[in-house]
C-alpha cells in the first residue's frame, strides 16, 4: 500500500477545517453530513467548502493506479515528492486523460465537466483534515478546469490512517451508483492489495460484488499482466506499464477460460497457447481473432509466418537429458514452449521500446518496425487459420445439414406409417414430395462430383441413385 509524508499546507488546512467545521456546528440551520462506510458501519462527517487551491489531489489513489507508470520520470518524481507542484500536474494528467492512454482526453471526464457546469456539484467530495482530496479527485479536477474556486467536502476524522484513507475510498468507489467506475486494470489493482493486506478473498470478492470464481480469475488475468510487465523490461530501461493492457478485458478473460480448459489436458499446451494469445493482444487483435490461436496455432501457422529476424533469434529444440549413472534419458522442457516464451518476449520488449521516451529516435524507430513486422506476421497466421477454420466449419455444416435430412427423412418414416395406419396418406402430395427431393439429390450429387476426388461409399451412392 502506498504511504506518503503530510503536505507542505498541511498545518494551514488543519487549522482551516477545524474552523470551517466549528462554524458549521455553531452556525443556525441543519448541518449539512456526509455518510461514508467505514469498518462495516456508517460514519457521518461533516462537509463544509473548501478552496480548491488548498487541495492536494491523492497520490495513492486507485483511480489511477494503473496509469502512474504512464511517463516513468514523471513516476518516480511522484513517488519521491507527491505533493510539489510537478507531481501534481502529472496527477491531474493522469485524472482527466483516458484509462488506455493518458495523453488523450477521456470523454467520461469532458460528460462530468459537462455535468457540472449544468447542474453544478451535487455530491460531496471526501477529504482529509489536511487537505488531501480521498474521495472527488477527478471532480476537482473538472471544477479547477471550469475555473471554480472552491469544492463541497466532507472532512474525515484526524486520526485517519493511510490505511483508512484507501478503505473509505474503496468502499465509495465501488458503490454500485457511481458514475465514473475504476478502470479494469486499477480494479484489478485495488483487489491485489486487498488480498496483500490478508483480507479473505471471499470477503473481498463480496465488496466488489462479484463471485468468488471471478475475483479468482481477476487474480490470474493480474498476474499474467504483471508477468508481462516484468519480461518487457530491456537492457535500456525500457518496459510495458499496466497502461498498456488496459481495454482488453474481455480478451483477457477469453485467455484465462481457453487457459483452463486446455490446462486440465496439457499444462505445456496450455502455456503455449497462453504465450501466443498473450503476443497476439499485445499486438492489439481483437478477441475474434485471438481466439483462432489454439494448440496447432505455433507449429501449423505462426512459426512460418513471423519474420525472419524474429525467427533467427528462437531456441533450438533441447537434447533429452542424460541421467548420470544411468542409461536413461529424461525429456527436456518442451521446446515449443521455449519458442513461444521467446516470441512474446521478443514483442514485449519490441513494444515497450516503442514507446519509451528515453531512447534514441533510431532505436525507436527499429523497434517500431519490429513491431510492424511481427504484427504483419501475425495477422498473416490468424488469416490462415481463419481460412482453415471456416473450411472445417463449411465442411461440418454440410455433414451436419445432411444429419438433419437424414432425421427429417426418419419422421417421414413414421409419418407415413401413422398415415398408412389411419388411411390419411395425400399420395399426390407424397409423390410430389419425393420428386422435389430427387431433384435436390441430383443438384448435390452435380455439385459435389465437381470438388471430390475420391469418391467414397456414400458419394458412390449418390452419383448412382442421381443417374437413375
Amino acid at each position: 500500500m502506498l504511504k506518503f509524508t503530510l503536505p507542505p499546507k498541511a498545518a494551514m488546512n488543519t487549522e482551516f477545517v477545524a474552523r470551517r467545521l466549528k462554524e458549521a456546528i455553531e452556525g443556525e440551520g441543519a448541518r449539512e453530513t456526509v455518510t461514508v462506510e467505514w469498518s462495516g458501519r456508517p460514519l457521518h462527517v461533516g462537509v463544509i467548502d473548501m478552496p480548491l487551491r488548498d487541495l492536494y489531489y491523492n497520490p495513492a489513489t486507485h483511480r489511477i493506479r494503473a496509469q502512474r507508470d504512464h511517463d516513468p520520470i514523471l513516476a518516480r518524481r511522484l513517488d519521491a515528492d507527491p505533493w510539489n507542484a510537478e507531481s501534481q500536474d502529472y496527477l491531474n494528467r493522469l485524472l482527466v486523460g483516458k484509462p488506455t492512454n493518458p495523453d488523450e482526453s477521456d470523454p467520461d471526464f469532458e460528460a462530468l465537466m459537462e455535468s457540472l457546469k449544468d447542474v453544478d456539484q451535487q455530491e460531496p467530495g471526501l477529504i482529509t483534515h489536511e487537505g488531501i482530496l480521498v474521495n472527488g479527485n477527478t471532480r476537482a479536477a473538472a471544477l479547477r478546469k471550469l475555473k471554480k474556486s472552491s469544492i463541497r467536502v466532507g472532512v474525515l476524522p484526524p486520526s485517519f490512517t493511510w490505511e483508512d484513507i484507501n478503505a473509505v475510498e474503496l468502499a465509495l468507489q465501488l458503490r454500485p451508483d457511481k458514475r465514473r467506475d475504476y478502470s479494469y486494470i486499477n480494479r484489478l489493482l485495488a483487489m491485489e492489495e486487498q488480498e496483500l493486506m490478508g483480507r479473505d478473498a471471499v470477503d473481498i470478492a463480496r465488496d466488489f460484488h462479484i463471485q468468488l470464481r471471478t475475483f479468482k480469475q481477476e487474480r490470474w488475468i493480474l498476474g499474467v499482466i504483471q508477468e508481462m510487465i516484468e519480461r518487457s523490461r530491456t537492457d535500456d530501461g525500457s518496459q510495458l506499464s499496466h497502461t498498456d493492457f488496459e481495454g482488453h478485458q474481455e480478451n483477457l478473460k477469453e485467455l484465462h477460460r481457453n487457459y483452463m480448459k486446455v490446462a486440465a489436458s496439457s499444462q505445456e499446451r496450455a502455456e503455449q497457447v497462453k504465450e501466443n494469445r498473450i503476443a497476439a493482444i499485445v499486438l492489439d487483435f481483437a478477441k475474434t481473432k485471438t481466439r483462432l490461436i489454439g494448440e496447432e496455432f505455433q507449429s501449423n501457422y505462426l512459426t512460418k509466418a513471423l519474420p525472419q529476424e524474429m525467427r533467427k533469434s528462437l531456441p533450438a529444440a533441447s537434447a533429452p537429458i542424460a541421467i548420470a549413472g544411468l542409461s536413461v534419458s529424461v525429456a527436456p522442457p518442451s521446446g515449443f514452449v521455449a519458442q513461444a516464451r521467446a516470441v512474446t518476449d521478443q514483442i514485449l520488449q519490441a513494444k515497450a521500446t516503442e514507446s519509451a521516451r528515453h531512447v534514441s529516435a533510431e532505436t525507436r524507430e527499429a523497434a517500431q518496425q519490429a513491431v510492424v513486422a511481427a504484427r504483419k506476421g501475425m495477422r498473416r497466421a490468424l488469416d490462415e487459420a481463419d481460412r482453415d477454420d471456416r473450411l472445417k466449419r463449411v465442411q461440418q455444416t454440410t455433414a451436419e445439414r445432411l444429419d438433419d435430412a437424414r432425421a427429417a427423412v426418419d419422421q417421414s418414416i413414421r409419418d407415413l406409417t401413422q398415415a398408412f395406419a389411419t388411411n390419411s396418406l395425400d399420395e399426390k402430395g407424397f409423390d410430389s414430395a419425393l420428386l422435389r427431393l430427387k431433384g435436390s439429390l441430383v443438384k448435390l450429387a452435380r455439385q459435389a462430383k465437381r470438388g471430390v476426388t475420391e469418391p467414397g461409399d456414400g458419394m458412390t451412392w449418390l452419383i448412382k441413385a442421381s443417374e437413375d
